[in-house]
């Protein structure tokens, strides 16, 4: 997924191509996902567009726009493959496969292009072949794009918010949080424009490891974390995303590893990498370096169940409690759904334990038994010697009048019925 320094190498583009011209050509698809998932269509979005002059672009975190010579202004955001194509320049900094093939245009899984009155012409595509992209208007004024929906609800830029981005900021949004550190840094509400490999550049510079605590790192060390959070983004952002012009001893040049035949998997000082999922996402981690120096979520699960096997008390919070409680009686609450081999037993204590095929439930002994046993067989009855056998004087042919679902008598059942007619009276 394009991340902050990629977003920022789109924008740069946009202002060197776009900015002071005037849009002669749109031409969108009517897509319901990129377009129709933020409440607007191709065609709305053409029709806004078409006769403007772009004034400006600008981005925070992971969004990005064109601010045109009157509203509403496009907002974009490219998803897990969108990205934004200008004819004639290297948008996009990857190495062709075929260095000398030429350059296809349209670009293949377009949903927006654009094309400038102004000689030269200036060619430009969005495009998206996962579709998990969104263009959206904003109905505002150019300054208060940052006002609106979606972007009022992302957390500061760390390029663009260093005002607000303070290390005392991040200390206290870490300390209100109790999540894994990398969990926290992918949330866009907390910050913009993490993804994650910046993510992991982040706490591998910072040698903190992605799966501890928010709340268990010491003030030195989130302010380290913060000095390492402006340093990679700002310096990613400056070289617009060019991994070929990234510092040598970063964790990018040597990630790239994983299911690879013969790739590396060792920073080039012999250090070990390894990858664990943490927030749902992989992560690239060197454990020399990045040690826990608090809790993480395994480590608190293994403590508990040491304790547990000890006979140690455990301190569980409510609401674990009551989840727990929850899960036992939805437990009690299952039902013997096997036809033989079923017994009763009366214990003891007063209560009842049903069996059917190596399956047991307890159950309350002023738990009704017939109503018990009825959701296990309801062909079956309970003798006196606490014995499951079938009911008397019931026939394989009569056996559906004892269904819940017909409550028609034996005698009724047996009777004739007019010929060519089933029971419930329809014609064949």
């Amino acid at each position: 997924m394009p991340e902050i320094a990629e977003v920022a190498r789109v924008v740069h583009f946009l202002r060197k191509s776009l900015v002071g011209k005037t849009l002669a050509v749109v031409k969108a698809q009517d897509d319901a996902s990129v377009f129709g998932k933020v409440g607007t269509t191709g065609a709305e979005v053409q029709k806004a567009l078409v006769g403007k002059k772009v004034i400006d672009a600008g981005s925070q975190g992971k969004y990005f726009w064109l601010i045109m010579s009157s509203p509403p202004h496009p907002v974009f955001h490219f998803g897990m493959t969108g990205w934004f194509y200008i004819r004639g320049e290297k948008t996009i900094h990857y190495r062709p496969k075929n260095p000398r093939e030429v350059e296809e245009w349209p670009p293949k899984y377009w949903k927006l292009m654009l094309e400038t009155d102004e000689k030269p012409k200036v060619e430009a595509a969005y495009a998206d072949s996962r579709r998990f992209g969104r263009i959206r208007l904003v109905d505002c004024a150019g300054e208060d794009i940052r006002k609106t929906t979606p972007l009022k609800e992302n957390g500061p830029d760390p390029v663009i918010d260093k005002n607000i981005l303070t290390a005392e900021w991040l200390e206290k949004k870490l300390r209100s949080k109790h999540v894994p550190i990398k969990a926290l840094l992918l949330d866009q509400a907390n910050i913009s424009g993490v993804g994650n490999w910046v993510g992991d550049e982040v706490l591998y510079n910072a040698k903190l490891h992605p799966e501890q605590y928010s709340n268990t790192f010491s003030s030195d060390q989130i302010k380290q974390l913060h000095k390492s959070l402006l340093y990679v983004c700002q310096t990613a952002v400056d070289l617009l995303g060019d991994s070929s012009k990234f510092p040598e001893d970063w964790l990018f040049n040597h990630r790239w590893g994983k299911g690879k035949k013969d790739a590396p998997t060792t920073m080039p000082n012999g250090a070990k990498i390894i990858h664990l999922t943490v927030g749902g996402r992989t992560s690239c981690v060197v454990p020399s370096v990045q040690k826990k120096t608090g809790a993480v979520a395994g480590d608190v699960k293994k403590e508990e169940n040491e304790e547990l096997e000890t006979g140690d008390e455990v301190e569980v919070p409510e609401a674990k409690k009551e989840t727990k409680a929850k899960g036992l009686a939805s437990r009690k609450r299952k039902t013997v759904t096997g036809e033989s081999e079923q017994e009763v037993d009366h214990q003891k204590d007063g209560t009842v334990t049903m069996s059917s095929n190596s399956k047991k439930i307890r159950t309350d002994s002023k738990v009704n038994l017939e109503t018990q046993m009825k959701k296990a067989a309801f062909k079956e009855e309970v003798t006196e010697e606490g014995k499951i056998e079938p009911r008397q004087n019931e026939t394989k042919g009569n056996s559906r009048a004892r269904t819940t679902r017909n409550t028609m008598t034996v005698e009724e059942d047996a009777k004739p019925r007019p010929e060519g007619r089933r029971r419930s009276g329809r014609k064949f």
